[in-house]
């Protein structure tokens, strides 16, 4: 019984400095293994085989939910970790690694929660980025608090992590020699105008279909492991084209690692694992080699590469009396005209382009039943920076042809305008 008497006055001793020491300002204990820390600055110190380690002295709280890295050298491999751990957090292990950790970690991209395997969740990190971290007080469950991460002040996205009973801190890891960053705990970071607009008119219910793919707005990023072509991200539209909607666009943010970007169009039930015009149903201009890929994954020389900062465009050449599931069948006059969009001068009055020419293609009528028991056929067309690259020909599947987007390398992100013609 005594025992338990001194160990009870030990806490309550602890308890009492601890509070005293907050309350007299005094600086608070931060932990650091093989790192330099030089006023705001850490650099790595280790031999590139052993990790380094720094804890903050408080942790993340309700006044001071923020924090941000910037990344002042990347070293060698620019293994470096930003997040939130326990206050006895091991310093021999990256932020992350370990139960009641998670970190971004700046060299793949990856989210580490508790867990030594990390999970794709955003864009690699170079040197001058700034990797925040941050958390939602306001969600905070039972046991659990919601987490996110910023880069250059923009967020990418958030996880919810157990609460260890002292806290969250933040933590900085490195792991290779040369790593340099700035440390600064008081960070301030609130919702960009733009990103409150997306948020907003998020974009997320035009989407069918996503798979490796994250929707912000406008905008669709690869979240995929881009190892093999199994890893293909792919997001596919709710709506299939139509008369009165028969084109969109796609404009490259960021190439990524390879430019492994396609659009096309597909059947409703593609495989969601499989690039655009790869596969039956489908056809797509693939930005990485100029080809297009028509239900086959051999690829045939269309038009010109395509990089970061071009538009690429795909939409359809209705005949003049098509009808897609019941939809009203129109005239021209009611189709809308493609004048007055002034990017997309090489695209205008495309709809029905050539129609003389498709009057002159009868077939006998024995054709023409065939051909409506596999679907009728249209005219796809692809441009780039609103110059008509090509057409084919292909059959429409049942339910009619969405608009699909593929992805395959890490970094990749893409805007997405399925009506760039409504306005």
């Amino acid at each position: 019984m005594d025992d338990i008497n001194v160990l009870h006055h030990r806490c309550l001793l602890n308890l009492r400095r601890r509070i005293r020491d907050v309350g007299d300002g005094r600086p608070a204990q931060e932990r650091c293994m093989r790192l330099q820390k030089d006023g705001d600055t850490l650099s790595y110190q280790g031999n590139s085989e052993e990790v380094g380690c720094y804890v903050a002295g408080h942790p993340l709280s309700k006044g001071n939910c923020y924090f941000e890295v910037t990344i002042v050298d990347t070293g060698v491999r620019g293994t470096i970790a930003v997040g939130l751990v326990p206050k006895l957090y091991r310093l021999d292990h990256q932020p992350g690694w370990l139960p009641y950790s998670v970190a971004y970690h700046a060299d793949n991209g990856k989210l580490y929660n508790g867990n030594p395997v990390g999970k794709q969740f955003g864009p690699k990190c170079a040197r001058g980025d700034r990797i925040g971290c941050g958390i939602r007080s306001e969600n905070t469950e039972a046991g659990h608090i919601m987490v996110f991460f910023t880069k250059n002040g923009r967020e990418v996205g958030s996880v919810e992590v157990p609460l260890s009973s002292e806290g969250l801190y933040p933590a900085v890891g490195m792991h290779s020699m040369g790593e340099e960053v700035k440390v600064d705990l008081r960070a301030e970071w609130l919702l960009e105008e733009d990103d409150t607009m997306m948020m907003v008119d998020s974009h997320e219910d035009d989407w069918g279909r996503l798979n490796d793919v994250r929707v912000s707005g406008m905008l669709l990023e690869y979240v995929g492991k881009g190892k093999s072509i199994m890893d293909v991200g792919l997001a596919q539209a709710r709506q299939p084209l139509t008369t009165r909607c028969h084109y969109y666009e796609v404009e490259i943010v960021d190439a990524g690692e390879k430019c492994y970007i396609a659009l096309g169009l597909a059947r409703r039930d593609y495989p969601k694992n499989r690039h655009p015009g790869w596969s039956r149903g489908s056809v797509a201009y693939h930005a990485d080699d100029g080809k297009i890929f028509q239900g086959i994954g051999v690829g045939d020389a269309f038009g010109p590469r395509c990089f970061k900062g071009d538009i690429m465009g795909c939409g359809i050449m209705f005949p003049r009396d098509y009808s897609l599931d019941g939809e009203c069948s129109a005239d021209v006059e009611d189709m809308g005209q493609l004048e007055g969009h002034p990017s997309q001068e090489g695209v205008q009055n495309v709809l029905y382009l050539n129609g003389d020419e498709e009057e002159e293609e009868e077939e006998e009528e024995g054709e023409e039943v065939a051909q409506e028991q596999q679907g009728r056929k249209v005219t796809v067309f692809f441009t780039r920076n609103g110059k008509l690259m090509g057409r084919r020909e292909m059959a429409v599947p049942p339910g009619g042809l969405y608009p699909t987007v593929g992805m395959l390398s890490s970094g990749e992100k893409v805007k997405v305008d399925l009506h760039p013609l409504s306005g």
